[in-house]
């Protein structure tokens, strides 16, 4: 699907409904100059003077190039930014940037308007100044580029303003238009055009007397601001009002209109509202198309009554849901425009007329609008039909729905799909900025006046709305539950979604009444060929390749090479969709209702399981070895696509009893959820059902889980082979060995022995091309660079584990690399690039649902503001993540040591030892829990804040010569204990702070931790 690219407004791109993530203010620079062209090229030059001017940067070349490397990667998938002839293209059209659309939109009513055709002028001004959001290029005009481009849109828009108010009076919609007028007159009270607009609307409604006043208003500005008099234009329509010349409107009574009243509030369709519109005025076949309960009818109604063919009474409505023959379709038609009488066929025999010839007689000259709603059961018959009238009268249009396209020559075809939905964990008000939250809220209190979107309901209707894939009706008929259940018990029975909905409106079509009917209505037009892909490609939850479909869906019944065409079909059918990846996927509702036909067929249904329990083995075997690979990302996205259908067939197979079957799956499955951190699933925790002992023993992969082993436990055997892993001929196992080497050492407070492993395990994974080992061997690294605080060092080192980690999209090293580089930001002094950090950090985890992420960027949200001296801020921050933890549970039990121990060190900064000693114990014992030597030196250095401010100096210089038995250093990094050092000095001396820190180091680790277990906890 093309990019439509926004520019009235913030600047913004997406595909479809789906919009595209542009990060950074200078990347939305480079994509809105781009699109300014409209698919034209721009010289490089050009580009940088455009986004720098002046301040170009010394390597101004490398600069844009790299500017550019990051559009594409955002772009992906989407649209393509070419190198051409020493400059750049973005492939778009005109027609897909809301700036060009506005300008042919705006120039067509203008032309229309001096030609006398107010009524199309009318429509295509609103349509046009409807793609505005706000001011022109928003967030983008501090580039040199920008304001003059944005200035020149604001003026184009203040002219179409006031050309659409000059077409609305001319229809005689003056009333409508006069409070718009007014204000307008008021925000520019010297515009001449605009006053003389005013006295027309004025005159226009009787208001006489107004009208000579605003010219008076007028006339004094004017002379006392400018030192003029008013042009001849607006002196002419002052004559013609003394003279009694301009013309008055009546008020007009309200037409009867052709189309069903609406009994609901319009939803969560503007922009498609808006895009209907504008190729209702380009083309003259416009077709609706998308699947059962989308919202066609209701999105069509709407679009008509915008049309200008609406107002004229040019409108003709056709509902053909309840017309079964083909034959019946011209009568349908004629019928709906007031034309049933007897001589529908005059003269019989060879001579009579035709329904076409007929219709053209009736419809005659003119811009006029027939809408064809609910095409899809006679779309053979509806498209010959349409084809001939649209020969015979050339000023007629024709929007249809239908759930597959007409397809004749000259259609233009709109696609509709779900309303959209909110991504992650959003907060109410956030999901109620997405249109199927919305919808679903505005029914439910439609249902329910006391209803409400807060925590207590907030999870329970996003399962809703993401379980019925945002689909309108699905949505408005689970609304209607709510006369007998909570929303709760609606959300907990979408499994049974059949029975659930099943309780729709009395008054609307058979087929709209109930989810099932609606299926089934679709299910009914689909040939043998296309039910029986159907069927089987619902055995596949996470949607499937062709390659997939035609190894698993095909058989005699279905041959592979038809596969091909038949899901062609159904896609035009609206009962499938393809993404841009190449992979076809059903509704959720669909696919519910295709596998109950499925498993109506015991014979069927086993054999596609025991092909999709086959191929995915398969799959699964044949990336597995790649994890540890430089294919890895390759391999990566191939589980990630997968991991749906993997996790089905694995559970086929665990199903079945084939444990030979399973534990290979597990086998091959299992380091991807390492990767991925799916720790639930790894050797060591419960088994994953199926997971082979054996096979575990014998993978690769399993020589760097055991070494991590080691590192908790006491059995020298253990740990012995370490020495022998490290001398491997296998560069990853070597790699492993040495960063479970250099772990094990750390954790026993030796941070120094260590050294050596952590650069051999660097180099090891560099030497494969392993991304995730590359983090995995960076994170100590940069801890190591941190304790010393060789500040450009350890920023260098998490800026790349952020890279690699972003590469990977594993959300476990990406959290954890994003806050390590935010936290060295804030250490090294530099607070304002850790603010910037972090709230980027903080708007993907909440975009994208990452807990891990959210807890611990407001974490270091909070530690920046205690740094910055807001200690109030920063105990704001901990309060909004405590409330956040309230509604989500994981997210609490992921960060409740982190909330605690952060608010002992605001009250550790803020001198309150009693505060601080009062949260102490569960702040300890949470981080005792973890048995971590990072863990059990926050315990040391807490204390060694708490114990000086009450009256125990130099047992708080030992508790921070305990930290570095902990964690194998002291934290040189940290400002904070630096801080607390020089105090400790200036009360007990130099040489007294270093005596009680050497004896504290000195301490064995089993000794220091019972003093510290003893003074923390009291026991």
């Amino acid at each position: 699907m093309a990019l439509k690219v926004d520019l009235l407004g913030p600047v913004g791109a997406g595909s479809g409904s789906e919009p595209v993530e542009i990060g950074g203010v200078r990347l939305r620079m480079l994509l809105a100059r781009l699109a300014l062209e409209g698919g034209r090229p721009v010289s490089a030059d050009g580009l940088v003077d455009g986004l720098w001017g002046e301040q170009s940067p010394a390597d101004a070349a490398n600069a844009l190039q790299a500017l550019v490397s990051r559009l594409r990667k955002s772009l992906r998938g989407h649209a393509a930014v070419e190198s051409v002839g020493g400059g750049y293209r973005l492939d778009v059209r005109e027609a897909d940037v809301d700036a060009h659309r506005f300008e042919q939109l705006a120039g067509a009513g203008r032309r229309a308007l001096a030609a006398g055709r107010s009524a199309e002028a009318a429509h295509k001004l609103g349509t046009a100044l409807a793609l505005w959001r706000g001011p022109a290029l928003a967030d983008v005009l501090d580039a040199p580029f920008a304001a003059p481009v944005a200035t020149r849109l604001d003026d184009l828009r203040a002219a179409a303003v006031e050309d659409r108010f000059d077409a609305e009076i001319r229809e005689g919609r003056s009333a409508d238009v006069l409070a718009d007028l007014e204000a307008a007159g008021a925000q520019h009270p010297l515009s001449e055009r605009i006053a003389g607009l005013r006295m027309r609307a004025l005159a226009a409604v009787g208001r006489q007397s107004d009208a000579l006043a605003a010219y008076e208003e007028l006339r004094t500005r004017l002379g006392d601001e400018l030192g003029v008099d008013p042009s001849a234009d607006v002196k002419d329509v002052h004559l013609a009002l003394l003279r009694g010349e301009l013309e008055r409107h009546p008020v007009k009574a309200a037409a009867v209109s052709p189309l069903p009243a609406r009994l609901t509030t319009f939803v969560g369709r503007d922009g498609e509202l808006a895009r209907l519109g504008a190729l209702m005025t380009a083309s003259r076949l416009v077709t609706l198309v998308g699947p059962g309960g989308a919202g066609k009818t209701r999105l069509s109604l709407e679009a008509a009554t915008r049309d200008p063919a609406h107002d004229r009474g040019r409108l003709h409505y056709v509902p053909l849901a309840g017309v079964s023959d083909p034959g019946q379709l011209a009568d349908a038609v004629l019928g709906a425009i007031g034309a049933t009488d007897a001589g529908l066929y005059e003269g019989g025999g060879p001579g009579r007329t035709s329904p076409v010839d007929r219709l053209a007689g009736l419809l005659g000259s003119g811009d006029t609008l027939l809408m064809l709603d609910n095409c899809e059961h006679l779309v053979e018959a509806a498209a010959e039909f349409a084809d001939q009238l649209l020969g015979r009268l050339p000023e007629l249009r024709i929007l249809a729905t239908s759930r597959e396209p007409l397809a004749i020559t000259g259609e233009a075809l709109f696609h509709l799909g779900p309303l959209d939905l909110p991504h992650g964990e959003p907060e109410p008000e956030e999901a109620l900025r997405t249109a199927a939250v919305r919808l679903f809220v505005d029914r439910a209190v439609g249902v329910r006046q006391d209803f409400v979107l807060d925590d207590s309901t907030l999870d329970a209707v996003l399962r809703i709305c993401r379980g019925l894939d945002g689909m309108p009706l699905a949505l408005e008929l689970a609304a209607v539950k709510l006369r007998s259940m909570n929303v709760e018990q609606i959300a907990r029975r979408l499994d049974d979604r059949f029975r659930l909905l099943s309780s729709g409106s009395r008054t609307a079509l058979p087929r709209q009444r109930t989810l099932l009917a609606l299926v089934e209505w679709s299910w009914d037009l689909l040939d043998e060929g296309e039910r029986t892909l159907a069927r089987r490609l619902s055995a596949f939850p996470g949607g499937a390749t062709l390659d997939a479909l035609e190894v698993v869906c095909a058989d005699d019944q279905l041959p592979a090479d038809d596969i091909l065409y038949v899901v062609g079909a159904l896609i035009e059918k609206s009962l499938v969709e393809e993404n841009d990846e190449g992979r076809y996927r059903m509704l959720e509702t669909v696919r519910a209702y295709a596998g109950r036909r499925l498993a109506e067929s015991a014979e069927e249904s086993a054999a596609v399981r025991a092909r999709l329990t086959s191929y995915y083995l398969r799959l699964a075997e044949e990336h597995e070895p790649l994890l540890r690979t430089r294919d890895q990302l390759r391999a990566i996205a191939v589980f990630d696509a997968e991991h749906d259908n993997l996790g089905y067939a694995l559970k086929l197979l665990t199903d079945s009893g084939d444990h030979e079957a399973a534990g290979r799956f597990g086998s091959a499955m299992f380091w991807y959820w390492g990767i991925r951190g799916m720790s639930s699933r790894l050797p060591g925790t419960p088994d994953t059902p199926g997971a082979s002992a054996i096979a575990r023993e014998f993978h690769p992969a399993a020589q760097l889980l055991q070494m991590a082993r080691a590192v908790f436990t006491e059995d020298p055997s253990r740990s012995a082979g370490l020495d022998e892993l490290m001398r491997s001929p296998d560069p990853w196992i070597r790699a492993g060995a040495h960063l479970a080497h250099d772990f094990a050492l750390t954790e026993q407070g030796d941070l120094e022995s260590g050294k050596e492993s952590r650069a051999e395990a660097l180099r090891g994974f560099e030497q494969v091309g392993d991304r995730w080992g590359i983090v995995l061997a960076l994170l100590p690294v940069g801890t190591a660079h941190s304790l010393r605080a060789q500040y450009p060092q350890a920023i260098a080192t998490w800026e790349r584990a952020v890279a690699l980690s972003s590469e990977l999209g594993t959300e476990d090293y990406l959290y954890l690399s994003k806050a390590r580089l935010a936290r060295e930001r804030r250490r090294s002094g530099d607070i304002e690039g850790a603010f910037r950090d972090l709230h980027a950090a903080h708007r993907q985890a909440r975009e994208r649902g990452q807990l891990r992420l959210e807890a611990n960027i407001l974490v270091g949200l909070a530690n920046a503001h205690r740094r910055a001296g807001d200690l109030a801020q920063s105990d704001a921050t901990l309060d909004r993540l405590d409330a956040l933890g309230n509604r989500r549970p994981q997210l609490r039990e992921l960060a409740r040591d982190l909330i605690v121990s952060t608010r002992i060190e605001n009250r550790l900064a803020a001198g309150d030892a009693r505060a601080a000693r009062a949260l102490l114990p569960e702040a300890a014992g949470a981080l005792f829990g973890q048995g971590a030597g990072a863990a059990l030196a926050w315990v040391a250095e807490l204390l060694g804040g708490l114990l000086p401010l009450e009256g125990a100096p130099a047992d708080g210089a030992m508790a921070l010569g305990m930290s570095q038995v902990m964690r194998g250093a002291f934290d040189w990094g940290e400002p904070e204990w630096c801080e607390l050092v020089d105090r400790l000095k200036g009360v007990i001396g130099e040489s007294g702070f270093q005596e009680a820190y050497d004896k504290g180091a000195a301490y064995s680790r089993q000794d220091a931790l019972r003093w510290l277990e003893e003074r923390a906890l009291g026991t």
